[in-house]
């Protein structure tokens, strides 16, 4: 019995000493499991095989099957900031770098008007931008029925009863643009100024334009001269007046010729203009865009409202 244990001890190391001789634990062997026989194999049939992600090492990003490296599935870089406002069925592009600094009201006035001259929006430009925003070539795009305008060029000051020279529309940090669908009453968009209320007294604008002209009473008493305190008619007459009024005296008013001179050189936006074009404060903060459309923009309802920029990527977009 003795010899009989030493004989199978010694059978049991042998075989030790040859699988260690082989790979032992390392040997490829060793990771190897049970398998199955694909279909083919097994007689016939289809199988399924699953998309795995690809990754690889010094990366985080994983790349699903049918997209390509480093972008995602609405085609936006990695990292990148998705369209606002985004809404099925309605595709929007890259988001633009100028959409942390313009933003739009989140409403149309007056949308769906049989008045496109009433219906509008609203952008502006972050009081902290670093730069100014040139907004001529940006489009305005409707999402729901693909109606879209360029925004045009406009003209900084312009002129009563000439037709004004165009330049680029630039928006400063802390200003607005308000962009009427319709056309412009003076023929051309413009920047409001201190003066332009007069443009009011024979035309219609919406928004109402501001009313902040000098006072008749204050242009008699600062450009009438010498004859102002010799003519208390004139004085009298010109308390009357609202601010931005253009004035037009009747017969009854006995007005000096020297007075209704005065009224009719002055008394009005070019004249308001000649007089105080240099004044630190007659700049506006808001432009009047027109897109100079015959019939109405957006929607009433179901609408998308898309600003783009010259790239045609998203500024800013809203819907209702």
């Amino acid at each position: 019995m003795e010899h009989d244990a030493w004989f199978f001890i010694g059978v049991f190391v042998f075989i030790f000493l040859i699988w260690v001789a082989t790979g032992g634990p390392l040997h490829p062997l060793a990771f190897t499991g049970p398998t199955l026989a694909q279909p083919d194999v097994l007689g016939g049939g289809t199988y399924l095989q699953l998309p795995r992600a690809s990754f690889g090492t010094g990366g985080s990003n994983v790349v699903l099957p049918g997209s390509s490296s480093g972008e995602s599935s609405y085609g936006a870089p990695s990292g990148a900031t998705p369209p606002v406002g985004r809404v099925p069925g309605v595709a929007f592009s890259l988001p633009s770098p100028y959409s942390n600094i313009v933003s739009m009201n989140s409403y149309v006035s007056n949308a769906s008007s049989s008045d496109p001259g009433t219906e509008y929006v609203e952008i502006s430009v972050a009081q902290n931008a670093s730069a100014s925003i040139k907004l001529t070539g940006w489009i305005l795009e409707s999402g729901a029925t693909g109606n879209a305008e360029i925004i045009p060029k406009g003209t900084r000051v312009p002129t009563s009863g000439v037709v004004n020279a165009q330049d680029d529309i630039v928006l400063e940090p802390g200003e607005r643009a308000i962009i009427i669908s319709g056309e412009s009453p003076v023929g051309a968009s413009f920047r409001e100024n201190k003066c332009i209320g007069y443009f009011g007294s024979f035309q219609k604008f919406s928004p109402s334009l501001p009313l902040n002209c000098p006072s008749a009473s204050a242009e008699l008493s600062s450009f009438y001269g010498t004859p102002y305190i010799h003519d208390p008619s004139c004085i009298d007459y010109g308390n009357t007046l609202l601010r931005c009024q253009v004035a037009i005296p009747s017969s009854s008013a006995e007005l000096s010729n020297t007075c209704q001179s005065f009224i009719e050189t002055r008394l009005n936006y070019n004249g308001c203009v000649t007089a105080h074009r240099a004044d630190s404060d007659f700049n506006g903060d808001t432009w009047r865009i027109y897109l100079g459309r015959e019939e109405h923009m957006w929607r009433a309802k179901h609408e998308v409202v898309k600003l783009l920029d010259d790239r045609g990527k998203t500024v800013a977009s809203f819907n209702y």
